[in-house]
């Protein structure tokens, strides 16, 4: 089933840049703060991309914390640490490639929509992305997981869940397992990137379509990678 794409899902965090300084700085602040010991570098890796409040209880903070620490890690990301990141080489020539080929590409991020656009402006990058959607910022109903926000995205770009024709034209590209994940719940299909915060394992054992191993790749990626489920 050769189905052309026509839109593509970009994530934010380790996919357009390394946001990893700031976001770990921001973290070792909010813990600590907190009264948590300081999250190594590992840890730190493991908690870019999905939401904190899916990852902070794995690692040793209670409950009823969460919201203090997500709020003392805003306090110093919002101010200082988004700045504290840096765009993979590569990423504005795959962006010229995506647009020379046609495709309209729109943002899908976790991290809070605010924040991600100035991110997407800081690096002056606006003017590539048709829609920009990212989380919304309070824990609880709303955007939280990579679904939800590629649920709003589709809605935005007025593509149907029961329309499988254009579902089939629109493809996601990430770096981590939850990226997979969340494009398989609105029935389209993602790519991996293994430049980023997760690995080759980690996005094929979630069923990413292939993997690019730089930016170069993904245009290509993009243009050859039909739907794996023929049905």
């Amino acid at each position: 089933m050769n189905t052309p794409r026509t839109h593509v899902l970009l994530d934010l965090d380790g996919t357009i840049s390394d946001s990893s300084p700031g976001i770990g700085r921001s973290l070792v602040h909010a813990f600590t703060t907190c009264g948590y010991d300081a999250p190594d570098d590992e840890r730190i890796r493991s908690m870019i991309g999905p939401p904190f409040e899916i990852t902070f209880p794995k690692l040793g903070i209670h409950i009823d914390d969460i919201e203090k620490v997500i709020g003392v890690y805003r306090e110093r990301y919002d101010d200082i640490g988004l700045f504290e990141n840096e765009m993979y080489d590569g990423v504005t020539d795959m962006l010229e490639s995506l647009r020379s080929d046609g495709h309209t590409i729109s943002l899908a991020t976790a991290k809070p929509q605010g924040t991600a656009i100035r991110i997407i402006e800081h690096f002056g990058l606006s003017e590539f992305f048709a829609r920009k959607v990212g989380a919304t910022d309070e824990i609880g109903p709303g955007r939280r997981t990579k679904g939800e926000v590629i649920t709003h995205a589709l809605s935005l770009l007025g593509v149907s869940p029961h329309d499988r024709i254009a579902l089939d034209h629109v493809i996601m590209v990430g770096d981590r397992d939850h990226d997979v994940e969340g494009a398989h719940l609105n029935a389209i299909d993602c790519i991996g990137v293994s430049w980023g915060f997760g690995s080759f394992d980690e996005l094929n054992s979630a069923g990413a379509l292939t993997v690019a191993h730089h930016p170069r790749e993904v245009a290509g990626a993009v243009a050859t990678a039909y739907r794996s489920d023929p049905t």
